[in-house]
């Protein structure tokens, strides 16, 4: 049936239950990415600072081992310095300790705390110092968050080490923000992003303190570690993002820090409206750090309201996590946003998760995040002020860079 010439969803006899949902999709991201998923991963979600800062800095306090950890910012604030001692006092205690910050998203941080870990003998390495950098170069970042601890245990989502991120999004000076922590098999897949980065910046890559152990059945979860580089042509995180879309059959929902994709996801989105999916989309609203990334998405609002996707805006503070649920059943999460950025031009790593108690959870929180957030409407966002077009249209030259 079609109402209005969106059709409906599908009756709920004619809809496959939840396992074969998953196993659908699980072969169609295997397939079409090339990259195994496993199982057997404990995955557990972490809502904004006050949950997150103190269940990473607990995980390095207890290595033995190694502790591997990138950041795409890494500014200021006692929370900038309490990783900076907390990963020295087990550079000390004979821990191996890697720390890879990107040159350009981590340029701001202190001068001190550098000194102070590596004094300490944690080996800090830089992604892509711009100074050193062809222009091409420069474009393409290293926006993964990742940290791995004694190989077992890893963390990843869109959390950086600076004070906008503590506390529990309170106010605007507390970033709404979600990690995971992650133990099992898929633990070895951000260990590997990792290394790619490492790679680059480093000549060793491994030594005796990594033993390279197998991992025990943490958990039920079933997880694909997808990796996101920079090169020419379609891309892994674009197509990961695009089976998601075109797989929903009743609800994709999308939390995002910065939207301003390309035509074609536009397009996508619209099409995945219009046959009966509801589509939610959650993005930053008064409280953004990147003005100009949120003036090219609301260039698209227009055409995605009418082909009647729902769009709300947060209003207590930043809205930077980045989330999608599928169906009840499937999920992402990691440091990919919905825009050209992260899709064509930076170093990412996104889980792509099927287990229904996971993705339950994170709807949970979305749910409670759209009390706090405003809803798009199309009569009045027509009537929106010339000089707010003006600002959109301004911004065009430089979409393909947000």
């Amino acid at each position: 049936m079609i109402l209005d010439g969106i059709p409906a969803p599908p009756a709920r006899d004619t809809v496959p239950d939840a396992a074969a949902r998953k196993q659908r999709l699980r072969r169609r991201l295997e397939r079409l990415i090339g990259v195994a998923a496993t199982e057997g991963n404990d995955l557990v979600p972490l809502r904004n600072g006050d949950e997150i800062f103190p269940a990473m800095l607990g995980a390095i306090r207890s290595a033995r081992h190694t502790v591997d950890m990138m950041t795409f910012v890494y500014w200021r604030g006692q929370i900038a310095h309490d990783f900076a001692v907390t990963l020295a006092d087990r550079a000390r205690a004979g821990v191996r300790v890697r720390l890879l910050l990107d040159g350009f998203g981590a340029k701001e941080i202190e001068r001190r705390l550098l000194d102070l870990m590596s004094a300490a003998g944690v080996q800090v390495a830089w992604f892509r110092k711009p100074v050193w950098l062809s222009p091409f170069k420069q474009n393409h970042r290293c926006h993964r968050k990742a940290l791995i601890v004694d190989e077992h245990t890893a963390f990843t989502g869109g959390v950086g080490i600076a004070e906008e991120w503590s506390g529990n999004a309170r106010n605007p000076a507390e970033w709404r923000d979600t990690h995971v922590q992650v133990r099992g098999p898929a633990v070895d897949g951000i260990a590997a992003a990792f290394a790619q980065n490492w790679a680059e910046c480093h000549d060793e890559l491994f030594d005796d303190r990594d033993r390279f152990t197998e991992h025990p059945q943490a958990g039920s979860s079933v997880v694909q570690v997808v990796r996101g580089s920079a090169s020419i042509g379609w891309q892994d995180m674009q197509t990961l993002i695009r089976v998601m879309l075109t797989s929903a059959e009743e609800r994709f929902r999308l939390a995002t820090a910065y939207f301003a994709p390309d035509a074609y996801f536009i397009d996508l989105l619209c099409q995945t409206a219009r046959r009966g999916v509801h589509v939610e989309i959650l993005l930053p609203g008064p409280h953004t750090d990147q003005r100009a990334c949120q003036l090219a998405g609301q260039h698209h609002y227009t055409r995605l309201l009418q082909a009647g996707v729902h769009i709300r805006q947060y209003q207590p503070t930043m809205m930077h996590a980045k989330i999608i649920t599928v169906d009840s059943v499937a999920s992402l999460i990691g440091s990919t946003n919905f825009n050209r950025r992260s899709m064509d031009h930076d170093e990412e790593v996104m889980l792509a998760v099927l287990d229904e108690e996971f993705t339950a959870s994170l709807d949970r929180d979305y749910e409670e995040d759209l009390r706090y957030s405003v809803g798009i409407e199309l009569t009045r966002w027509r009537r929106r002020a010339v000089l707010q077009r003006a600002k959109e249209a301004a911004v065009t030259p430089i979409r393909r860079f947000l």
